[in-house]
């Protein structure tokens, strides 16, 4: 598929929008000169549509008009009326102070003398100079003529500039997904912004490799990946079980011709890829006309929809790489703790929930929950028999097991990357209390890191509401309580009060990931 935009002939026959007459206005002081031009222009047409003729009888009736009509094709303008450079002072308005660079100005002139030819070509934006007295009927008709396909032709360009913005706005909307929810409702959004309207929406993709060449290509490998309209809820199901009628040849076509099907109301786009054997996109609710501009537009829509789909399955990779590796090296952590293994997964989940209810933006709630595992990583360097003694530390074997949180951060804080970052912040921060009395810095209040206060509490009430080798599980009243006495003291009281307002959401995370028996 091309993406180059077409300015040919067949484009220029395009409608443009709103326009159902070329408007054209006459300004001059002399009624006769209306009159002329009316009649020497009254059966001319253009691209099949008429003249409209509006009339100004001086410079300060023109330059209120121009505003009422932005839209006017053509300015047939009398320099001398009622002042010798009223004309002038138009022609300078509709440039400078309306800001219209699209219409057409064309300088009429009795008095060639008051305004020399040459002069007004190099001091003004006009676009052509005629003496009244070489201005036939037949050159009127000659120089309304070139002016309205020069009109025309700046029409297109601006139409082909807005959509062009368009699809750079709805391609950065697209690439700044993160998830592939976000992605599929920016399709939807983008192509309402694109096209006009969407009544039905359907994308389907494939996890083949891309085709071999001349292996056909087959409908049987595509999935839906997400549905509007009839086609909500078909997620996951192969496309040629949810297709009907003649849909299923569109579709066929689309694939085989690697290109747009246009049918009707509707149409099937294919959108290429470096690494499947692509995806297809639908669209019904289109308008039923659609201009060779609009066409050109979903080109690149549909080509760009699929690099960002794909740049989405890269990031999640990533993303779940890196989770991944975290909950590894946490649960080797835990190991040597004897904890069980989804401790730092609902310390990850909760710490999230209670970042987002304290006001934090989605991004940073995210942070803190791919951070939070990393909490205990300090513990690596704590001997077994210290981890594993189920009896309350004391003296020496305490202040080793202090350290953790220490030689967490120093393990952690060299690193460039924001999460590992607040990974440090945390681990070092989630054993400080609220009123000063914890450690390693005997830090207090706000001055204690907000992600650290976030983990401390979520870490807290996650390890008492589960069994440890010093302790059985504490049911979720006697949790509750015990953390609001601490309220102030170890923790946050704010925090707190966002725990206990969000139990419900908090004990699901609970049920959804439970220790392994």
């Amino acid at each position: 598929m091309s993406n180059d935009f077409l300015f040919d002939d067949e484009q220029h026959e395009e409608d443009h929008e709103g326009v159902t007459a070329w408007k054209i206005l006459i300004v001059d002081d002399e009624p006769e000169v209306h009159a002329v031009t009316r009649l020497a222009l009254s059966d001319f047409t253009f691209q099949d549509k008429p003249l409209e003729f509006i009339s100004a009888h001086s410079g300060k009736e023109a330059k209120e008009l121009i505003l009422q009509h932005p839209e006017a094709a053509i300015v047939l303008l009398d320099v001398v009326m009622e002042t010798d450079d009223a004309g002038l002072q138009v022609a300078r308005y509709i440039r400078e102070e309306a800001k219209n660079d699209k219409v057409r100005i064309i300088l009429r002139t009795g008095q060639p003398g008051q305004a020399p030819e040459r002069q007004v070509i190099v001091n003004y934006d006009i676009n052509d100079y005629k003496s009244k007295t070489e201005l036939t009927a037949q050159k009127l008709f000659t120089v309304v003529m070139a002016s309205l396909r020069s009109y025309r032709d700046i029409l297109s360009l601006d139409q082909s500039k807005q959509g062009l913005e368009k699809i750079i706005m709805a391609s950065a909307n697209l690439f700044s997904a993160h998830s592939m929810d976000q992605f599929i409702n920016g399709v939807m959004q983008q192509l309402v912004s694109v096209i006009g309207s969407v009544d039905e929406a359907l994308y389907a993709t494939s996890q083949l490799v891309a085709q071999i060449e001349g292996q056909p290509m087959d409908l049987s490998g595509l999935k839906v990946l997400a549905g509007q309209g009839e086609f909500q809820g078909s997620e996951g199901q192969a496309v040629n079980t949810v297709l009907k009628g003649d849909l299923v040849s569109a579709f066929q076509e689309a694939l085989s011709r690697k290109n747009i099907v246009y049918r009707g109301n509707y149409l099937v786009a294919y959108c290429s890829s470096r690494f499947t054997q692509g995806s297809l996109l639908y669209v019904s609710g289109i308008p039923h006309l659609m201009s060779d501009t609009d066409k050109s537009l979903i080109e690149l829509f549909a080509q760009n929809v699929q690099v960002a789909y794909e740049n989405v399955q890269l990031q999640q990779e990533i993303e779940e790489t890196h989770r991944e590796l975290v909950y590894r090296l946490s649960e080797a952590v835990e190991a040597g703790d004897i904890e069980k293994g989804n401790h730092v997964k609902r310390v990850a989940m909760i710490s999230q929930l209670i970042a987002q209810k304290s006001g934090l933006s989605e991004e940073e709630a995210e942070i803190i929950m791919l951070a939070s595992p990393l909490h205990d990583v300090g513990k690596l360097s704590i001997p077994d028999s210290i981890l594993q003694n189920p009896n309350k530390l004391e003296g020496e074997d305490w202040e080793v097991m202090k350290s953790h949180a220490e030689k967490g951060y120093q393990i952690l804080k060299n690193s460039s990357h924001e999460i590992i970052q607040a990974g440090a912040v945390i681990a070092k921060e989630h054993h400080e209390w609220w009123d000063g009395s914890g450690y390693p810095e005997g830090k207090s209040g706000d001055a204690i890191h907000l992600y650290g206060r976030i983990v401390a509490l979520a870490d807290v009430y996650d390890s008492l509401r589960h069994e440890r080798c010093y302790k059985q599980p504490w049911d979720k009243n006697a949790t509750v309580q015990w953390i609001k006495e601490h309220s102030g003291k170890q923790f946050d009281p704010k925090l707190v009060q966002l725990l206990e307002d969000n139990l419900e959401e908090i004990e699901r995370i609970l049920t959804e990931y439970p220790d392994d028996s």
